[in-house]
């Protein structure tokens, strides 16, 4: 129980992407390729702490998952978080590992308008509450 609570509160502090990418002041404050690089990072550190809050979630149901796919399937399937997010996170999926092959500013640019979307901030929002409520 220990071990899930942690990995939920890390991802429940996480959650917290929402602020950065909603913020108002951050472009009068910083440079786009800052606010790029600040968001990336933050979508990153959500995208973690969610996957090891569901693996650990899911262990503690007695489900082993080693992939992020898998975990994802897995609580699809279980009925805690709808089936409707599966695009959207097998999405987050290749998002997260384009993340460690960014070369160019134009690529920048494609993955923080993506992660930036409403979807993908609403998805972290359901998953959040779902795992809340379904705790184990």
């Amino acid at each position: 129980m220990e071990k899930y609570s942690g990995a939920y509160e890390k991802f429940k502090k996480a959650a917290k992407f929402k602020e950065v990418i909603e913020n108002p002041a951050l472009p009068e404050i910083f440079r786009e390729d800052f606010i790029i690089e600040i968001t990336t990072k933050r979508f990153e550190y959500t995208y973690e702490s969610l996957r090891k809050a569901v693996k650990e979630f899911l262990r503690l149901r007695g489900i082993e998952c080693n992939s992020p796919k898998s975990c994802f399937r897995e609580i699809i399937k279980e009925g805690i978080i709808p089936e409707s997010l599966e695009q959207v996170l097998f999405e987050m999926i290749l998002i997260r590992n384009s993340l460690f092959h960014i070369y160019d500013e134009t690529q920048a640019k494609s993955i923080y308008k993506r992660i930036k979307d409403k979807e993908i901030i609403e998805a972290f929002s359901i998953i959040l509450y779902s795992l809340e409520k379904e705790k184990p």
